[in-house]
């Protein structure tokens, strides 16, 4: 497998790493972890709550191609 490929990986999962962990958590909401956030909790984020989540999915997708990639090279 590449070396170029390996550093993309680690860079990939170090961002995603560090945006999770600037998402606020609210208490008593642990559920949403496992998908137990409803549409109506979600619709009511606003500002830069949005814009991290649009962030972590793009970075999490991002994550999941180079990982197909690394598979393919494999």
């Amino acid at each position: 497998m590449p070396t170029w490929l390996m550093l993309i990986q680690i860079t990939i999962s170090l961002a995603l790493i560090v945006i999770v962990l600037f998402q606020s958590r609210k208490t008593g909401q642990g559920g949403g972890i496992f998908g137990g956030e409803t549409f109506a909790e979600h619709r009511g984020r606003k500002g830069q709550e949005v814009l991290l989540l649009k962030v972590t999915t793009a970075v999490a997708a991002l994550f999941i191609l180079s990982s197909i990639i690394i598979i393919i090279y494999k």
